[in-house]
């Protein structure tokens, strides 16, 4: 932290193990007159317990845009906020990226801190060789715009990355399987830094019996990491892709048309598929 301008400093807190928070993240927050909060009652304590003398303004989803307005005035009155969210870096699926914009946009310094991500925490220890990787975040809770969402990104060569609640684990899992195929790898990381961490990687086939096992295994909250498609995808891979399109009521000229564009396999090849499944109903 510098005295020459009033600025923004986003500030990862751990996202379990009290032991990850940085130095330099200790060291300004032990600075800063105020510090904005995803929920006060949660980062209060520890903020307390790491000696940080700052007062509080909660800044969350319900209030991003009048938070942003008092951060906003803040840095005005020459006063630098920090920015943390109830664990890990802010802006990473939570409203602080809103808040960081209007900042930004008002034309003050936006400053980051790095430190902990359950995200790349998952990747780091998860094996998964891709390349590249796609983090998508938390998927839509309700099936329908689920399902729609996974078939555009199953077709990516990237490793795909989500977070996902306890609640949603098992449906999610089996929609994956559906989508993407029995073969690909997957990875769930699960309470990540804290006493119960799991990481557990096998097939997409292999994942529902792996947690209907144990129904400890589908507690905590969730990385999961998908390997991405591979090129040269065969013809049991575009009957599949194939198939889910039909049974969302797509006409089988259309729906051949998009699996032979997802899978790369023959259009007369699929049509006759259809045709096949057609004359069987």
């Amino acid at each position: 932290m510098t005295n020459e301008s009033p600025a923004l400093y986003v500030v990862p807190t751990p996202i379990g193990h009290l032991g990850d928070i940085t130095l330099r993240a200790i060291d300004l927050l032990r600075q800063v007159p105020w510090v904005a909060a995803e929920d006060t009652r949660h980062s209060g304590p520890m903020l307390r317990d790491l000696g940080c003398r700052a007062r509080l303004l909660a800044a969350n989803q319900h209030n991003a845009d009048s938070a942003a307005q008092q951060i906003i005035g803040k840095l005005r009155d020459g006063e630098s906020v920090a920015l943390v969210v109830d664990a890990g870096t802010p802006g990473i699926s939570d409203p602080g990226a809103r808040l960081v914009a209007r900042v930004r946009a008002a034309g003050f310094r936006v400053v980051p801190l790095p430190g902990a991500c359950a995200a790349i925490a998952a990747l780091s220890a998860a094996g998964v060789d891709d390349a590249h990787f796609l983090f998508y975040g938390f998927l839509p809770a309700k099936a329908g715009p689920r399902d729609a969402l996974l078939r555009e990104l199953a077709v990516l060569p990237y490793a795909l990355v989500f977070y996902e609640a306890p609640h949603r684990i098992v449906d999610t899992v089996a929609a994956l399987l559906v989508v993407c195929g029995a073969q690909r790898t997957i990875v769930l990381a699960r309470e990540l830094t804290k006493l119960f961490e799991t990481i557990h990687s096998c097939s997409l086939g292999e994942m529902p019996d792996w947690l209907a096992a144990d129904t400890n295994r589908q507690r905590g909250e969730f990385v999961v990491i998908v390997s991405g498609a591979t090129a040269g995808v065969d013809e049991q891979e575009g009957r599949r892709v194939l198939k889910l399109l039909l049974d969302d009521g797509l006409p089988p000229s259309q729906a051949c048309r998009l699996a032979q564009a997802i899978t790369g396999v023959g259009k007369n090849a699929l049509y006759r598929q259809a045709l096949d499944w057609r004359s069987k109903q």
